[in-house]
């Protein structure tokens, strides 16, 4: 064997890893109906991830299977995004979401618990990462529409980024409320402030200089309001 073919073999052997996976979940035939007639393609889906938390889902359309298949890839590849895994190899928190006629319902779990999920729920949650979780798949059994429901899920998710910022927003409202009071009262127009000084000052020195006769007449008063009837009846019971 000459040494230039022995190396265009090993070169051939010896291809380089891809950093991305790719999947077909389906291919079905499709029909468009036209004026013309009926246009016959088929419609592919594929799964395209890295396995580092990367994943997306492309779907499209060709005269031929190849030819959808390559389309479905490009798609997929143009959308991939990081999914969230915690310690557990689960999700965050519990989630429910709707995509056309289905709805996925994705919750968290502890160790030991796998991967319960059915149809394409399983595929994709498989290749996201996940190994402890637990899925709920309610409406449609369409593939397309479950696998793309679950990606949109995913991809709904708030990361740690997002609630250590919002604790970040919590904690300086916090410091600055008195700041925000005063920037409050200094709003209001000074006349209003001086009306309210000298009628909280009239009311401290009429409090202090009323005399006690006042006091006592007040209370007559009051004591002479009260019918007469309950006047007797407390008499009558002592």
């Amino acid at each position: 064997m000459k040494p230039e073919r022995a190396q265009r073999d090993r070169n051939r052997r010896e291809k380089p890893k891809k950093e991305f996976d790719e999947l077909l979940l389906e291919v079905r035939r499709v029909t468009r109906v036209t004026t013309w007639g009926r246009r016959m393609s088929f419609r592919a889906t594929i799964l395209v991830w890295n396995r580092k938390g990367k994943i997306w889902l492309g779907s499209a359309k060709g005269n031929d299977v190849a030819g959808a298949v390559s389309k479905a890839t490009n798609e997929a590849y143009k959308a991939l995004f990081q999914v969230p895994v915690t310690k557990g190899d689960t999700v965050p928190y519990a989630i429910t979401y709707k995509y056309k006629t289905c709805k996925v319902r994705l919750l968290p779990a502890s160790e030991g618990t796998w991967l319960k999920a059915g149809s394409s729920i399983r595929s994709v949650l498989e290749l996201a990462g996940y190994s402890n979780i637990l899925s709920k798949m309610i409406g449609s059994n369409n593939k397309l529409n479950n696998a793309l429901a679950t990606i949109l899920a995913l991809a709904s998710y708030k990361h740690a980024d997002y609630f250590s910022s919002l604790r970040a927003v919590k904690a300086v409202e916090g410091k600055d409320e008195a700041e925000v009071k005063e920037e409050k009262l200094d709003k209001k127009p000074a006349a209003k402030k001086a009306e309210k000084a000298e009628k909280s000052e009239e009311k401290k020195v009429a409090k202090k200089t009323a005399p006690k006769a006042e006091k006592a007449e007040i209370k007559e008063e009051k004591t002479a309001k009260k019918p007469a009837a309950k006047k007797a009846t407390k008499k009558e019971e002592k």
